[in-house]
């Protein structure tokens, strides 16, 4: 009596397909690559210690935009407003603050309140007047520019040494700036994932209606988000203007 053997069924390795995450890694690769060659052409060290430092603070500004803009984006709806925010902001402190250590609080608390109530603004707009986030956000954005135009000619104000010291010093080598950045994405972290509010955006960014008829209330999470998008804009001024 004869048998006969089947040959196990060969498998394949499955290859892993290229998620948005990998695309991102790559692109990020590719661009440090061809800046240590470009640099690298002029005779200078793309890793310096002090050309690492500047990338790092260059990136803590962008950061605490990209902070501010993921926590709209969850929620389905966009703010272009930013630049125009960190530019009043930044104008604000360094008018209020006038180069005395006495007028740092002031300076500060005052940008981050008007850049509040801009996000406020913005979230009323979207959720009340039921006005698509690209064209509510730009409306306010050129409002701010308006003002910005008429009433600043260019640089405005001073911030003291003590402030300046928020761009300028470090923590080896890494950038105060990048500490305080990264603290604040970590809170956004622990925002989303801890609390109500940011369950709630993950919902309405999802499907709003959905989460409507699941009794959420649809509103605050949008304009807390558009709220704490135009603060971290504020926290990206007040780095410009300690730079």
């Amino acid at each position: 009596m004869s048998s006969t053997a089947t040959a196990p069924a060969l498998v394949r390795p499955r290859r892993r397909r290229l998620d948005s995450t990998l695309i991102v890694g790559i692109a990020l690769l590719a661009v440090i690559v061809v800046g240590a060659i470009l640099v690298a052409s002029v005779g200078r060290n793309f890793f310096s210690p002090g050309n690492i430092r500047d990338i790092l603070t260059g990136m803590s500004v962008l950061g605490f935009v990209a902070i501010g803009q993921t926590l709209v984006i969850l929620c389905g709806s966009l703010d272009l407003s930013v630049p125009y925010v960190v530019s009043l902001s930044s104008l604000i402190a360094a008018d209020l603050m006038r180069g005395a250590d006495a007028n740092v609080a002031v300076g500060v608390l005052a940008a981050l309140a008007v850049a509040a109530i801009v996000g406020l603004a913005n979230g009323l707009i979207v959720t009340k007047l039921r006005v698509n986030g690209f064209i509510a956000t730009l409306g306010v954005g050129l409002i701010i520019k308006g003002y910005l135009d008429t009433n600043y000619k260019g640089t405005s104000g001073s911030v003291p040494w003590s402030f300046q010291l928020i761009g300028a010093t470090g923590i080896g080598p890494i950038p105060v700036s990048t500490v305080l950045m990264l603290l604040v994405a970590a809170l956004a972290w622990v925002f989303l994932a801890r609390t109500r509010t940011g369950h709630h955006m993950y919902a309405v960014g999802g499907n709003e209606q959905v989460a409507r008829f699941s009794g959420i209330r649809t509103a605050r999470p949008l304009i807390v988000a558009h709220v704490l998008c135009s603060i971290t804009a504020a926290f990206a001024g007040l780095l410009l203007a300690s730079r």
